[in-house]
């Protein structure tokens, strides 16, 4: 078989989310499903496209964006024009904020947070809002509604989890022999000691289980709130994100941490360096101050101006 899609062609259409097929001239086009929520209308459409310009197959992802494969060089604009009558958008290559992920935290009896609504919010602002922002290398952020962490959050270059501190009012615990909260606690972290509840915070993980669950009223109310780990990946080389030494209970304030993380990475990366490795090298603690202060956003049209990344170059 002679292949006439040449390299140029192949590497401009990547830029819109489409992967060539190995070895032939068709393409995998990849839809942006934006938290990996879709319509039925939505799905009826990806479905017809399959059919009309691909091979009939469609494939999930594993950060829930939806590939149809075995689209033709000359079909992907006719494509395209297809699925956006559903509002659908194909895309999420690059070194630059990549789809976000989100579990059913929404949905699910743990959840703490409204999962798909804020990762809705994340990819509007971030994903949608920094498209033309090059970064380092692609930058992946999760979001995760409680700390059973379904989708694994720190795995990602910045993840977020649900928190619910539980909030426990001492004068109202009996320190019974059979604690209830010690028995519904998931990690342990609950232990009468000397007559009296006691909640160890370095295995409390925030799970909430345990509100309302003391018959005497002891733990009735918690505080919502967000963990942040920064520095995930999983791929050729695998780093668990570390967390921030600070439970956020403002989701702007969250935000607003995503956006001087993708301006650190963006100035402080260097072209090719996965965002662990730049963490690795500048030091955590050096990142998790900046992050805790607002200078980098004094700085943010200066560093989105900079002529960073244009090159690509990375390394896995």
């Amino acid at each position: 078989m002679t292949l006439k899609v040449t390299p140029e062609q192949e590497k401009e259409v990547k830029a819109f989310g489409f992967l060539r097929n190995k070895g032939t001239d068709n393409f995998n086009g990849r839809i942006i499903t934006v938290n990996g929520k879709i319509t039925a209308a939505q799905q009826r459409c990806v479905a017809e496209a399959a059919e009309k310009f691909g091979n009939g197959d469609v494939v999930f992802t594993t950060r829930l964006t939806i590939e149809v494969p075995g689209i033709p060089y000359d079909k992907i604009e006719d494509f395209r024009a297809y699925i956006a009558r559903e509002g659908l958008e194909t895309g999420g290559t690059g070194s630059k904020v990549r789809p976000i992920v989100s579990c059913k935290a929404t949905t699910c009896q743990y959840g703490l947070l409204d999962g798909y609504a804020f990762s809705e919010e994340i990819h509007e602002r971030f994903y949608k809002g920094y498209a033309d922002v090059r970064l380092p290398h692609k930058f992946k952020i999760g979001v995760g509604g409680c700390p059973n962490n379904c989708i694994k959050p720190d795995l990602n270059d910045l993840g977020i989890i649900g928190q619910m501190v539980p909030v426990f009012d001492e004068e109202l615990c009996f320190g019974c022999k059979k604690c209830a909260v010690v028995d519904v606690c998931p990690m342990g972290a609950a232990k009468v000691v000397d007559g009296v509840l006691n909640i160890d915070e370095e295995l409390c993980n925030n799970c909430g289980r345990c509100i309302g669950k003391c018959n005497f009223d002891a733990i009735d109310e918690g505080k919502p709130g967000y963990k942040i780990t920064i520095g995930g990946r999983w791929g050729k080389k695998v780093n668990k994100g570390r967390a921030l030494n600070k439970i956020f209970t403002d989701k702007e304030e969250v935000i607003g941490v995503i956006e001087k993380m993708i301006l650190i990475y963006r100035e402080q990366g260097i072209t090719g360096e996965r965002l662990s490795d730049s963490i690795e090298r500048i030091g955590f603690e050096s990142i998790e101050a900046q992050l805790l202060s607002d200078e980098i956003l004094e700085r943010k049209q200066e560093i989105l101006d900079a002529k960073l990344h244009l090159v690509g170059g990375a390394t896995c």
